[in-house]
């Protein structure tokens, strides 16, 4: 079965990825140890550029390095949405008397990823690049798309839930035409080699990871 897979990078990172050793994902790779018996036919991975914090340089940079270890493999593409830093006032859950009941705090949020990878899955569909669309993430934000998908374009939707710890989304399953669960065996049997090389040079695996 032609197969495209569509990484929703930020759901991956946080359900899956953050605190294990696993970061340093090869996202073919992760596909065809997911789906072996398909035939992989390319891979789209959306995420945005991190933005620099006070005293944390270190997470854009070892993001800048992993997204140049995936523009190495041949039909993965990335697609960037964009970091937008912002301020927000919010109540303190237990203020105290005689201080001020509100906080003012500096945020960013991501934009742009989950509306890329909408309108990927859907171009995709309609060219008639894949017969089956592979979905990875528990965003429900992403179940209307995936109904759309199933019923109207008659494509298959597999959804892999990253999250070890969460049932997959109740409209994400009810969407999806398969539901499958993300291990951590496959993260473990997916990872780049330490080192890998591009036109620029070598690409060295991040300490910390």
């Amino acid at each position: 079965m032609i197969t495209n897979v569509y990484v929703d990078g930020f759901n991956l990172y946080y359900r899956a990825l953050r605190g294990t050793n696993f970061k340093w994902l090869d996202l073919c790779k992760l596909a065809e140890n997911l789906f072996p018996e398909d035939t992989i036919a390319q891979v789209c991975y959306f995420t945005a550029h991190l933005l620099s914090r006070p005293g944390e340089p270190g997470p854009p940079q070892r993001q800048l390095i992993y997204l140049r270890a995936l523009n190495t493999l041949p039909n993965l593409t990335i697609y960037l949405g964009t970091y937008r830093p912002r301020t927000k006032t919010r109540p303190l859950l237990n203020p105290i008397a005689g201080l001020p009941e509100f906080v003012t705090i500096r945020d960013s949020e991501e934009k742009g990823a989950d509306v890329n990878l909408a309108m990927r899955l859907l171009v995709d569909g309609f060219a008639g690049t894949y017969q089956q669309a592979v979905v990875i993430s528990n965003d429900s934000d992403l179940a209307g798309l995936i109904m759309y998908v199933r019923d109207e374009l008659g494509l298959r939707v597999t959804v892999v839930n990253p999250d070890y710890n969460n049932y997959t989304h109740k409209d994400l399953d009810s969407a999806a035409t398969r539901v499958k669960r993300l291990r951590r065996n496959h993260l473990r049997f997916s990872q780049f080699p330490s080192q890998l090389s591009d036109s620029r040079g070598v690409i060295s695996k991040p300490s910390e990871w």
